[in-house]
């Protein structure tokens, strides 16, 4: 059996240990009704599923809203808090969120302004979201195509991670949630990099096992900075460039959006480069990130018409200080670097060695 994962006030389960603890949380908290956000996908291929493990004589009710990052907006957030407000829900209410980063990351921040807060549970579905998003008590949704601009940083009452929902995923979505594995191995433990450059040996039965030992990376650096003063802002390596080109593809009318693993896996090869141009990252441990990554993500097509609004769209980031573009860069696999600030030079230098 897994080991259960503590957080600063949440517990990360797993797998059949995860329900036992929901059903006896809940037996033993006096909620009133208890809602399950859910998206098309996962109230068709995933609500039977957790439903089946869900023991209790509260009343249930599922809220469904539309999938994907370009409904992850506070027009959405209104529909579902009109929809508790008829379905009556109160302050003793529960809601669980059943789905990828996209709803727990919306479900927390529903839950969280709910009548000034109902507790919350994060059970995901996708690989994405049980290695990142569901852990860690980041919550929020975009403005417009601007990433994760609003929201907060609060915990839920607990994390149920069961690998059996990824048997409902297509390649792709188990793709993208593997850039998010693939940066831990980079920002915290150079062995787990080695271990991941060779996947294609991996025994499936050992996903479970990546998961953990994910999880468990990403939980010791939010214990010890939950607000993402220092410490946890190492978990953006990739991010800064890679927001940046996951909103230039979500706003462009001509382009198919991008998943947000994919995004990250391309910001994570140009924020090598700018690790080996300025901290000094060995010229052969470049090459080596850049292979691993695109063995698993096709290369993605960024012309240099693309560069400047990309380049722009950076300001947004929510490391900047002072109008400062700040990264996150490796001095080896395993030492990262935070607040590193980067020339704009250098920035379209990184675009043309991924290109």
């Amino acid at each position: 059996m897994l080991e259960s994962i503590k957080s600063v006030s949440s517990t990360v389960h797993f797998n059949q240990f995860g329900y036992e603890n929901l059903n006896n949380w809940i037996a033993e908290s006096s909620y009133s009704g208890i809602f399950v956000l859910v998206d098309e996908n996962t109230h068709e291929h995933c609500l039977a599923i957790f439903l089946q493990y869900l023991k209790t004589t509260l009343p249930i009710e599922v809220i469904e809203v539309e999938s994907g990052e370009i409904n992850k907006q506070l027009s959405t957030c209104g529909l579902v808090w009109d929809t508790l407000s008829e379905l009556g829900a109160d302050r003793k209410a529960l809601m669980i969120n059943l789905g990828g980063g996209v709803i727990t990351d919306m479900g927390g921040f529903i839950a969280s302004c709910f009548m000034r807060g109902i507790d919350f549970v994060n059970v995901p579905t996708t690989l994405l979201s049980m290695v990142d998003a569901s852990v860690g008590g980041k919550t929020g949704v975009d403005l417009g195509t601007l990433k994760n601009q609003v929201g907060l940083i609060i915990e839920p009452v607990m994390v149920i991670i069961d690998p059996v929902y990824l048997n409902t995923l297509p390649p792709r979505e188990m793709r993208s949630g593997l850039a998010e594995i693939l940066k831990h191995g980079l920002i915290a433990d150079a062995a787990y990099w080695e271990r991941l450059k060779h996947l294609e040996k991996l025994d499936a039965s050992e996903l479970e096992g990546l998961i953990h030992h994910s999880v468990g990376i990403k939980n010791n650096v939010v214990i010890q900075d939950i607000r993402e003063s220092n410490l946890r802002k190492i978990l953006n390596f990739g991010h800064t460039l890679g927001h940046a080109i996951e909103t230039y593809f979500l706003k462009s009318e001509d382009r198919e959006s991008l998943l947000h693993g994919e995004a990250i896996a391309a910001g994570m090869i140009m924020e090598s480069y700018l690790s080996h141009e300025l901290l000094g990252l060995d010229a052969k441990t470049l090459d080596s990130i850049n292979e691993t990554i695109t063995n698993y993500f096709e290369k993605v097509q960024i012309s240099k018409e693309d560069f400047e609004q990309i380049i722009g769209l950076m300001k947004f980031d929510k490391k900047n200080l002072s109008g400062n573009v700040n990264f996150v860069l490796l001095e080896d696999i395993g030492k990262p670097a935070i607040d590193v600030t980067v020339d704009k030079s250098l920035l379209i230098n990184a675009l043309e060695y991924y290109n």
